[in-house]
């Protein structure tokens, strides 16, 4: 009896000793197969990561770049609209005045000019931005940075503050009489000017433009963002003087900002007949407000573009 026993369990641990000895074998085998994908994950996933990029360079290009829901049912009850809207009618006032003052005494002093404009832009910008320009806002609510209500009650509130500006100086001058200087008006569009003094704008406004939507980037330093967006504006005055002045033979034709130009004269006040009237306000409006706005609208979507090229968001 004890004979049989014996070799049964020597059996049995040789049969125990072959099961044991498989599963070794087969777990080595299962741990080469998945290690061989693991090394070439990575590979695969920064190829997939460059593709997305490189396809997703203009993703989103037209997406809409404000957060709040504004309409003309909601924006109202917000009481930092009316902040908003005083800041842009005191700060297009202060900007009018001090334009219409270095107009009046025929000075062009850039540097005086740029100091008092980073002086208003600080001032006004926690309020509103300090757009301060039909330009930038028309620019601001094409690249829906701004929803489009806003955006008109922004221009509305310009030139308001351009049209208070013009009386407060125009009182003045009422004052002083003959020893008041009076505000000269901007160049009269006739024949051969449409297009020089069109020109003159549209390159202006681009410039405006681009400069505050790069400015856009340094919004959290008041001082910087000023710098850069007053900065564009006297580039914009000085390619304007030079080019206005030596090439073109015209004087007194520029102004990159519609709110002012309007407290400018630049509406003719008599004609043969009322076509020629409404022709020539059409001409005054294409010329200082409409193609500097498209302008503007191109200098936004230019740095827009540009950002987008040199990938400056995910740098």
């Amino acid at each position: 009896m004890a004979t049989t026993k014996k070799p049964k369990t020597a059996a049995s641990k040789t049969t125990k000793s072959k099961t044991a000895s498989k599963p070794k074998t087969t777990a080595k085998t299962v741990a080469k197969t998945v290690a061989k994908p693991v090394s070439e994950a990575p590979e695969k996933t920064e190829k997939v990561v460059k593709d997305k990029k490189e396809e997703s360079i203009f993703k989103g290009f037209f997406k809409k770049k404000y957060e709040e829901k504004e309409s003309i049912l909601t924006i109202f009850k917000k009481p930092k609209l009316y902040g908003a809207l005083i800041g842009e009618i005191l700060g297009a006032a202060c900007l009018t005045m001090f334009l219409f003052g270095l107009l009046g005494i025929n000075i062009i002093n850039m540097a005086m000019f740029s100091f008092v404009y980073i002086a208003i832009v600080i001032a006004v910008f926690a309020f509103s931005g300090a757009q301060l320009n039909p330009i930038i806002t028309v620019g601001m609510m094409a690249s829906r940075r701004m929803s489009v209500i806003r955006g008109v009650l922004y221009i509305i509130a310009q030139v308001i503050g351009a049209w208070l500006g013009w009386m407060v100086f125009n009182s003045f001058h009422i004052a002083g009489g003959d020893t008041a200087y009076p505000v000269p008006a901007l160049t009269a569009i006739g024949e051969g000017n449409f297009w020089n003094i069109a020109m003159v704008e549209a390159i202006g406004a681009l410039i405006v433009a681009f400069f505050y939507a790069r400015a856009l980037s340094y919004k959290r330093s008041a001082f910087t963002f000023a710098a850069v967006t007053v900065g564009g504006v006297a580039l914009a005055i000085l390619i304007g003087y030079v080019v206005s002045q030596a090439y073109l033979g015209v004087q007194g034709n520029f102004i990159f900002n519609p709110s002012a130009a309007l407290m400018l004269q630049i509406f003719p006040t008599s004609g043969e007949n009322f076509g020629e009237v409404f022709g020539g306000i059409m001409q005054a409006l294409s010329c200082y407000a409409i193609i500097p706005m498209i302008a503007g609208v191109i200098g936004f979507y230019l740095s827009d573009a540009t950002s987008r090229l040199s990938d400056e968001n995910n740098a």
